[in-house]
């Protein structure tokens, strides 16, 4: 099962329920005006960033990058920014602009910067409670877009991953940002992943993805359990770009990477303590749009090129293919109430499908316009009825409940 907690606080983070993708919103519509649904209202005032969304307070908290820094931003449920509060250096190479999502719990935000420097910020006043530089203390590594890793909260503890020679992955008491357990050395650079937490075996693991592995950490320890290498493809000579959050369902993971990486389904152990490939496919070869499983199938887009992709579903238990269609440009993808939500990261039209294992039903479209120009990266998240797009610089909210 994906680990749920214990927390009595309700947590909001990247991609939806336990990172799935799949929210658990009731009552959406299923089909829109041709126009799109209806639009709340619009915010251009933040700086250029891909990160998503997240709520906690009656608040909506993005990131973006000022200057040298990446910056919580915090917005009332209109749209209005109510403060802004530096969390710590931007990525200053290729593509620097903010992309870790905010992860809320109760009155705290926690956040990453594009060089690993974490903070805890109090969500109503925007007062940084502690930070602590993560991947500088701790010899950490950057591949060539630095880290997008978006902090998964467990109990008293988060968890972040600095790679290089001292550590993989580590833990923090969320509270005073102490260090807890490191985890071992994988020799490896982290990949621009958020992880999972799952329980499996009697054990409570966090599952995520390096440039060079899929991998799982006891989380009562830091003790890895196992690894499994991920391939390169013939010709790859440089670190793979490894972007996508695994799936987990039963005691089996799904990865996925672009760049003809392809994807693979790996089953964990009976103990726990080791995981093996039992297939892998060259159909969903995604690039950092997510993936989704609803009803035994997954769905996503692949990568053509850095220009261009398919839409795509495979089966999860094979991996066979079901149907790989054209639409405009793969991009990011959501699921609710078994509709698919696809945001082409192109032209930023964002679509609404039915999740047919039979073909791309595509019921309803509409294009965004609003934002200065660059790719539309970030992914959409759907709270109280409530779908939240992100372009650059822009932020908007459309109505999609049900009457």
């Amino acid at each position: 099962m994906l680990f749920k907690g214990v927390n009595a606080q309700q947590i909001s983070e990247f991609r939806e329920a336990n990172r799935t993708g799949v929210s658990s919103e009731t009552g959406l519509l299923k089909s829109w005006p041709a126009e799109g649904p209806k639009l709340l209202w619009t915010n251009l005032e933040l700086p250029k960033g891909n990160s998503s969304v997240s709520f906690g307070n009656n608040v909506i908290y993005t990131t973006g990058k000022v200057g040298a820094d990446d910056v919580l931003f915090a917005l009332d449920m209109n749209g209005k920014i109510l403060w802004q509060t530096v969390t710590g250096r931007a990525w200053t190479q290729s593509y620097p602009e903010s992309r870790s999502t905010p992860t809320v719990e109760g009155n705290k935000v926690y956040t990453t910067s594009g060089y690993g420097d974490i903070a805890c910020i109090d969500g109503t006043s925007g007062k940084v409670i502690w930070s602590y530089k993560a991947s500088e203390m701790n010899k950490g590594t950057y591949g060539m877009w630095g880290i997008a890793e978006s902090l998964i909260i467990d109990g008293d503890k988060l968890y972040f991953t600095p790679g290089g020679s001292e550590t993989m992955t580590m833990a923090l008491n969320k509270t005073t940002g102490a260090v807890l357990w490191k985890s071992a050395s994988l020799n490896d650079k982290p990949g621009y992943v958020s992880p999972i937490l799952v329980s499996y075996a009697g054990k409570k693991m966090i599952v995520n993805v390096s440039l060079g592995n899929v991998f799982a950490v006891d989380a009562s320890n830091g003790e890895i359990l196992w690894k499994v290498p991920i391939d390169k493809p013939a010709g790859f000579n440089w670190d793979l770009i490894l972007c996508v959050t695994p799936l987990y369902q039963d005691g089996m993971v799904y990865v996925t990477g672009g760049y003809d990486v392809g994807g693979m389904m790996v089953k964990i152990a009976d103990d726990g303590k080791s995981a093996s490939a039992v297939w892998k496919d060259q159909v969903l070869d995604v690039h950092h749009g997510g993936v989704v499983q609803v009803g035994g199938y997954i769905y996503g887009a692949n990568w053509l090129n850095n220009a261009d992709g398919n839409w795509c579903c495979i089966d999860w238990k094979t991996g066979a293919k079901k149907w790989e269609q054209h639409w405009e440009c793969k991009g990011s993808i959501i699921s609710a109430e078994g509709m698919l939500y696809v945001y082409d990261e192109k032209r930023g039209n964002v679509g609404l499908l039915k999740a047919n294992p039979e073909k791309f039903d595509l019921v309803s479209s509409f294009q965004i316009k609003q934002g200065d120009a660059g790719p539309f990266w970030a992914h959409p998240v759907i709270h109280n009825g409530v779908l939240y797009i992100r372009h650059t610089n822009a932020l908007m909210a459309y109505d999609i409940k049900a009457m």
